[in-house]
């Protein structure tokens, strides 16, 4: 008798699921989704730790046409149109600030469909030799690996005090 229900349960599951594609569908997206989210972590894991190591960055993974939003209330404060526009205007100018870069210490990383977010601290020495301490925390959207849009969270009084305090010292890249 054991046997016969056994038998029956194992057919209806089956009945269910070849007449049901959206249970499989679902297992099938939900696992495709879980690739996505691993495979954008690792991306932004790898780049932060060649940010780290000072071998190469996070900006490498913005498209060219990535909107990156600062909010808050900074100097720099409001929403970049383009990779370039931020690149010249907050980050090649920031970096011409330091005289030792800025290094990351990843706190927590975590990816939620085509979202990843990260959670770090950052300090370099500027220019005029006193430490740059922040913490961050980037919510970047991904498509195809590469982050289309970012919001980024800091202390905007530790990045105004910087950027009053130590003029660039010319291009820097």
């Amino acid at each position: 008798m054991l046997t016969a229900t056994r038998t029956l349960c194992l057919a209806a599951v089956l009945l269910v699921a070849s007449t049901s594609p959206s249970l499989l569908a679902n297992d099938a997206s939900a696992s495709m989704t879980r690739e996505i989210e691993s495979s954008n972590k690792e991306r932004v894991r790898t780049a932060f730790q060649a940010w780290s190591d000072g071998t190469g960055g996070p900006f490498a993974l913005l498209t060219d046409d990535a909107q990156w939003t600062i909010v808050g209330r900074s100097l720099a404060s409001r929403t970049y149109p383009d990779k370039a526009a931020f690149m010249s205007e907050v980050i090649h100018p920031f970096n011409a600030r330091m005289a030792k870069p800025l290094r990351p210490t990843m706190r927590k990383l975590v990816a939620d469909g085509d979202t990843v977010i990260v959670f770090f601290d950052a300090q370099g020495t500027a220019l005029d030799g006193k430490p740059y301490v922040n913490t961050y925390t980037w919510i970047m959207e991904m498509r195809d690996g590469r982050a289309v849009r970012v919001w980024a969270f800091f202390d905007a009084i530790e990045f105004n005090e910087l950027w009053t305090r130590v003029k660039p010292a010319g291009p820097a890249p």
